[in-house]
């Protein structure tokens, strides 16, 4: 299982090697991605990802909890989830199968989406 600490700057999420023979973890690259929809009012509260398989596929499973705070919360939500289930990610060697929105809510400092996604890994 992989975790991530939610006060590391985005700017070093993405620096992440595979290990072995292994493919790297696309959580950091993923997560990037998906402040980068949001913007800069947005944080990782939480990222955990794990491994998934299928008959067919490798892949691994990410549940991330988005928090959004300021003024412009709401606009950045409605910015992160319009069009997310057809967006284009790029993750090197994986691709995102499915992602969608688990829940989300508003807290003291602002909003959160806590959101799941599948990325498989490309042969």
């Amino acid at each position: 299982m992989t975790s991530i600490d939610p006060h590391v700057r985005a700017g070093n999420l993405i620096r992440n090697q595979a290990i072995g023979k292994g493919t790297a973890d696309p959580l950091p690259r993923l997560l990037a991605q998906l402040l980068a929809r949001a913007g800069d009012n947005a944080r990782v509260e939480r990222a955990v990802s794990r491994p998934w398989a299928s008959a067919l596929f490798e892949g691994r499973r990410h549940v991330v909890r988005l928090a959004i705070s300021g003024a412009e919360a709401q606009a950045s939500k409605a910015r992160l989830l319009d069009g997310l289930s057809e967006a284009q990610w790029v993750l090197p060697r994986h691709f995102v199968a499915d992602i969608c929105v688990d829940a989300e809510g508003d807290s003291a400092d602002g909003l959160w989406v806590e959101l799941s996604a599948l990325t498989i890994e490309e042969w």
